[in-house]
């Protein structure tokens, strides 16, 4: 299963941004970012990979000063693979 995580370096942005995508119907949901982003925030939004290309017009629209970047993040067999998405 593939989902990707929208990282944020401020916690209320990322609350914001949770509920812009979720008012458009994009199924986002908080959940503590991993340590293998290197992020002291804490706060992610974690949405479906079908659902990319729209949550990243938004948040690009919502012109997030503290938004990080996307992040892949794989999981398979009890693993998760992460990686950051150009």
């Amino acid at each position: 299963m593939t989902d990707i995580l929208a990282v944020f370096r401020s916690r209320s942005q990322a609350i914001d941004c949770n509920a812009r995508l979720r008012a458009e119907g994009i199924p986002a949901n908080l959940i503590n970012t991993p340590k293998e982003a290197n992020i002291g925030c804490g706060l992610s939004v974690k949405l479906p990979y079908t659902m990319f290309e729209r949550a990243k017009y938004l948040v690009k629209k919502g012109n997030y000063s503290a938004f990080y970047g996307f992040f892949r993040m794989q999981t398979a067999y009890g693993r998760s693979i992460f990686g950051r998405i150009n």
